[in-house]
């Protein structure tokens, strides 16, 4: 069985557990202050605070900028429920838009159409580890003041080209940026989350918040020379990372570039063995993005069963995935007003599929995948077996077309 992804761990992540076990400190504490350290210094952000997942990263981010009761965040309903889930925590709304042609990023132009009196906050996802186009995203926000939140949960790693200069995502170009450390992210640590800004007062609000509102943490209590009392300035919540996952984290990130230059040679495989299957469109990369390949989502012709093919290459192996939900589908976020138009949303969900990728995938397994989806593609749309055709190496620059509606399976779920 050739699975859909596949957490790169090994000794050296153990070793760094075990020795944060011994430590005596297992809690939020110096291997936290250090992986803060690290993570911003490799995105080159001011201020890096870790927390127990993205989901709570995305709900203090939308708390600091001021989303509250009564107030709107556009955002996408292409993307895991987690991103709905943060600003309903805050009791605002969500007001969902559109996702760019050919693409699975957030429309900028439907966000400036989307903007009212009530919008608090615009929140892009940086979807399956494809940078947004920030430029036009930034020019919007600024332009009627709001805040940009990026739900950057799968993104670590990935680039963007800003004013002629590439710069990692997490710098953070928006207001604060959000990453997620699940096993189905690029790195892990097991759970976890991180949140990056340039603004001194989010990141003292983040540090309070994540711990219960506590006016001294518990790591400069036990370090004083003398007695300390702890007050409980404000209601907080329990949003902490643990010594033992920071750790690991730490380990991580130092396999980062690794990680990420082999995820590209695998995508840049898959753009190869896949070129002309009849009904299959592989993924656009903008001249001015690069990704991570968090996943690599290749769209279908809608005549295409989606079940019935994703079904074929079960039977023979290779597990794949739906494309990514759309938050309005679900019970959960059905009484989210719908104000805009979502078809590119649904059919990105209903006609695309992500493929195996992960670092110790070998090449010939990127292979087996290919032959078995040309094949199965083939037998889809009654047209026999083929053999695989090789072109070219390379990753797609120019838009694939879109496509068109339809609903079948159960959407990924992909918890941040």
């Amino acid at each position: 069985m050739i699975p859909i992804a596949k957490p790169l761990l090994g000794e050296a992540e153990a070793q760094a557990a075990h020795d944060a076990v011994l430590s005596g400190w297992v809690s939020q504490g110096p291997q936290v202050a250090a992986f803060e350290a690290d993570f911003a210094a490799l995105v080159d952000a001011p201020y890096a605070v870790a927390v127990s997942n993205c989901t709570t990263a995305l709900h203090l981010a939308c708390q600091a900028v001021g989303v509250g009761p009564g107030d709107e965040v556009i955002t996408v309903s292409h993307s895991f429920v987690a991103t709905g889930n943060a600003i309903r925590q805050c009791g605002a709304m969500p007001v969902f838009v559109d996702i760019e042609t050919g693409g699975y990023n957030i429309d900028p132009e439907a966000v400036a159409q989307a903007i009212t009196p009530r919008t608090k906050a615009i929140m892009c996802v940086h979807q399956i580890g494809m940078p947004c186009d920030l430029t036009a995203l930034l020019a919007i926000a600024r332009a009627h003041d709001l805040p940009l939140i990026e739900d950057a949960a799968c993104a670590i790693g990935s680039e963007i080209r800003i004013d002629g200069q590439w710069e990692k995502i997490g710098a953070p170009h928006g207001d604060i940026a959000c990453f997620s450390f699940h096993p189905r992210k690029v790195i892990t640590t097991g759970e976890g989350g991180m949140l990056t800004t340039r603004n001194p007062e989010y990141d003292a609000k983040f540090r309070l918040w994540r711990q219960h509102g506590m006016s001294i943490s518990d790591t400069a209590r036990h370090a004083a020379a003398r007695v300390e009392f702890e007050s409980y300035i404000e209601r907080g919540y329990n949003y902490r990372m643990t010594d033992i996952q920071a750790s690991v984290g730490r380990v991580q990130l130092g396999r980062l570039a690794d990680i990420v230059r082999r995820r590209r040679e695998i995508a840049a495989l898959y753009g190869e063995m896949l070129a002309g299957i009849d009904g299959l469109t592989t993924p656009v990369q903008p001249a001015w993005a690069r990704s991570n390949w968090q996943s690599y989502c290749v769209r279908l012709d809608p005549k295409i069963d989606q079940r019935a093919l994703m079904q074929g290459l079960l039977d023979r192996g290779i597990t794949t995935r739906r494309g990514i939900m759309c938050m309005h589908m679900e019970l959960a976020q059905s009484d989210v007003e719908l104000r805009h138009s979502l078809m590119r949303s649904e059919q990105a969900r209903d006609h695309a599929i992500l493929l195996p990728l992960y670092v110790q995938i070998s090449d010939d397994e990127v292979a087996t995948v290919a032959d078995t989806l040309r094949d199965e593609m083939a037998k889809a749309r009654g047209a026999g077996t083929a053999g695989r055709k090789r072109g070219t190496l390379r990753v797609a620059t120019a838009p694939m077309a879109p496509a068109q509606a339809a609903r079948a399976a159960q959407p990924m779920r992909e918890p941040g």
